[in-house]
């Protein structure tokens, strides 16, 4: 066949940059006309996309993103906190079956909330670093007045004032009512950018997190708990009730004046680019130029949320649902504790270790239609949050799971861990696999600091499924057990009694493929 000489294309030199950036028909049509009126949509389109995935990251990220591929770490000090909602999955139950409208209405609620909680951290001092599910974890940069205690209490003494308009709520069920938890501790950590240039991750490292975490879980409903450590900072300036296991709770006695007036912090909002020259040469540049911002941000998204994104941009509205996905959970263990004991030079090689790992794992479910959520913080190890059939639902979601999770046990007891302050240390994992109902939906302020989330009782009973397994152990439900029992080997583990469930539940154990 003879071969027909055609014109290049402007965009030829940018398309694979492109690729994944545009929505399928704006990536068509400026490709067959790239005429300035196309050239025009497309920088549109990305300032739009720029935005969105700046309010998608925490500042630790969007105001100084590495390279795609760029692994590095610093060492943080600070003030660390963590919020736990109460009553949320009541909630969700009550709208579940009210179908989309359901799901407009807890949305509703849930970003109400999350909007007043965000601008409480924000105007004082704090940047929202994740959520997890429904919860929040914030972090109050250490400053050269050592203030950051005190500005991350006031904060919890504000949030939980604002829960006042979140204690009646009426769902379809009658009325029920939100309340938060909230811990607080002070200290070092170690922030570290891994992966690949295909898909970036930041974590955080180090007992200073799992300190915070364990001060959130020792708390009450709508008091806010110190550990020791971040009392002695503030002791001074508040009075406190003993809490359980010596920490502190913080007495609200204080009056509006007291309280004082927020801090002033600058403005989360992305500067927008501006074209100053729209003929094509003047375009290319501002569409380069634009391409420069948003890759360092994507390469932190995962591939599919990231296409849900792309696609969603001119709407930025992306419907809330209830489906029914697979989720596991995997606690890390052994690689994450090791940032504590590292000799001054030797965090590189942890941090290295842990990249590797991730590339790995994520790879393995990517090739199998998952999406890796988060790595996150546990009281001990990592967790590594994975979602089959959210955004994106196949019918075997069960079984692409359970073949994930051999394949990332296999990863795992591969791992060669590095030597550090002369330990080497186990590398061990623990997986719960669970599959049910769901709250699906874009959470966080509508226009500001937000991410594509799931949430609800399924997501919580997986990770108490995970808590309960061994060594290297994958523990699954039964309605997963249901789905895998034609093609893998299971074995039953009779039953336990879960946190927040009246009834025993029966879990199995996944041995491994038939084949």
């Amino acid at each position: 066949m003879k071969e027909i000489p055609t014109a290049s294309s402007p965009l030829s030199s940018i398309e694979t940059r492109l690729r994944h950036l545009l929505p399928a028909d704006l990536y068509a049509s400026v490709w067959v006309d790239p005429s300035p009126t196309m050239l025009e949509r497309v920088f549109e389109h990305l300032r739009t996309l720029q935005r969105i995935l700046h309010d998608y990251t925490s500042r630790l990220i969007s105001e100084s993103a590495p390279h795609p591929g760029e692994v590095r770490y610093e060492w943080q000090r600070g003030t660390l906190m963590f919020t736990d909602l109460a009553g949320f999955t009541r909630l969700m139950e009550a709208n579940a079956s009210q179908g989309q409208a359901g799901a407009a209405s807890l949305l509703k609620v849930l970003n109400a909330y999350f909007a007043e909680m965000i601008e409480i951290i924000s105007k004082s001092g704090g940047d929202l670093l994740e959520f997890t599910g429904d919860a929040l974890f914030a972090f109050f940069p250490e400053t050269e007045r050592h203030d950051d205690t005190f500005k991350a209490v006031r904060a919890g003494l504000r949030m939980q004032r604002a829960m006042m308009h979140f204690s009646q709520i009426e769902p379809p069920a009658g009325t029920l009512q939100l309340q938060m938890r909230i811990g607080i501790h002070a200290g070092r950590f170690l922030t570290a950018d891994i992966g690949t240039p295909r898909r970036m991750e930041h974590v955080l490292l180090g007992m200073a997190v799992q300190q915070a975490k364990l001060t959130e879980s020792n708390g009450m409903n709508g008091r806010v708990n110190l550990s020791l450590k971040a009392f002695e900072r503030v002791k001074d300036g508040f009075h406190f009730d003993e809490g359980k296991n010596d920490y502190k709770l913080v007495v609200d006695d204080l009056t509006v004046e007291q309280l004082g007036e927020y801090e002033i912090t600058p403005r989360r909002r992305q500067a927008s680019n501006i074209l100053f020259e729209r003929g094509v040469a003047g375009l290319l540049s501002g569409i380069e130029e634009m391409l420069k911002s948003i890759e360092p941000l994507a390469s932190f998204i995962p591939a599919p949320v990231l296409n849900l994104l792309v696609e969603s941009a001119a709407d930025r509205h992306i419907p809330p649902d209830f489906p029914e996905p697979t989720v596991m959970f995997i606690n890390f263990i052994g690689l994450p504790e090791l940032v504590d004991r590292v000799l001054p030079g030797e965090e590189l090689k942890v941090v290295n270790s842990f990249s590797r790992a991730f590339a790995l794992i994520n790879a393995a479910v990517e090739t199998r239609g998952g999406v890796l959520k988060k790595v996150t913080y546990h009281l001990s190890g990592s967790d590594i949050v994975i979602y089959f059939g959210a955004p994106t639902a196949h019918t075997n979601d069960p079984v692409r799971a359970a073949e994930a999770a051999l394949a990332i046990r296999e990863i795992v007891r591969n791992i060669k861990p590095p030597t550090v302050g002369g330990i080497q240390p186990e590398i061990t994992c623990q997986i719960g696999i669970n599959q049910g109902a769901a709250f699906v939906a874009e959470v966080g302020e509508p226009r500001g600091r937000r991410e594509f989330n799931v949430l609800g009782d399924t997501v919580n009973i997986t990770a108490r499924l995970m808590n309960k397994a061994n060594k290297d152990q994958i523990i699954i439900s039964g309605k997963i057990q249901a789905a895998l029992c034609s093609s893998f080997a299971t074995e039953s583990l009779g039953t336990v009694a879960l946190k927040g469930k009246s009834a025993e539940m029966p879990i199995f154990e996944l041995i491994g493929s038939k084949g």
